[in-house]
């Protein structure tokens, strides 16, 4: 039954009393089994008691049985980091804001900061903009366009200027505080 915890004393257990032993991922793999049973009224109750809010109405059968296993398996298995979480409300609201998230890829950089790339002999200084980048006195829309037009072929802006810890290993990155 899905709203029966079997497990021992010994188990650890979430802020919401469910049990995170090991004995627990085949629990939730039976639970998960008899949501295939479960009709759309017993599927809303489950909703109910793993959400502890009343699920969204007029929702399809499938998308609440959806629902209720994700959560199971969020309670068996582990859910999001709170680092994902804080980044897909970041996508969500560039999102509503601009219909287009492919600009809110690179990591919050505070404006001012700087980078600072050595490529083949000559020395290169990128200042962070509210909106963009600087360099060479010209704004920039993104890194990517920054390192291709160093290069002169296609590269990753953030791998070029070192923020993803990938750049070329002979490079001389850092990023320094403004002032």
């Amino acid at each position: 039954m899905l709203g029966t915890n079997t497990h021992t004393s010994e188990s650890a257990t979430s802020a919401d009393g469910e049990s995170r032993a090991p004995g627990c991922k085949n629990a939730a793999a039976a639970k998960l089994q008899a949501l295939e049973d479960m009709d759309y009224d017993g599927l809303r109750n489950e909703w109910r008691r793993l959400y502890r809010v009343h699920p969204p109405k007029r929702v399809s059968r499938d998308l609440l049985m959806l629902g209720v296993a994700w959560k199971i398996q969020e309670k068996a298995y582990g859910g999001l980091s709170v680092a994902t979480k804080r980044r897909l409300v970041e996508l969500a609201k560039t999102m509503e804001r601009d219909g287009d998230v492919t600009h809110n890829r690179v990591a919050h950089l505070k404006p001012g900061a700087k980078f600072i790339r050595a490529w083949r002999g000559e020395t290169h200084r990128v200042v962070v903009l509210e909106d963009g980048f600087e360099w060479q006195g010209t704004r920039w829309r993104s890194l990517s366009a920054i390192a291709r037009e160093i290069t002169g072929v296609h590269w990753s802006g953030p791998r070029f200027f070192g923020l993803n810890g990938k750049a070329d290993t002979g490079a001389a990155i850092r990023e320094a505080a403004n002032g």
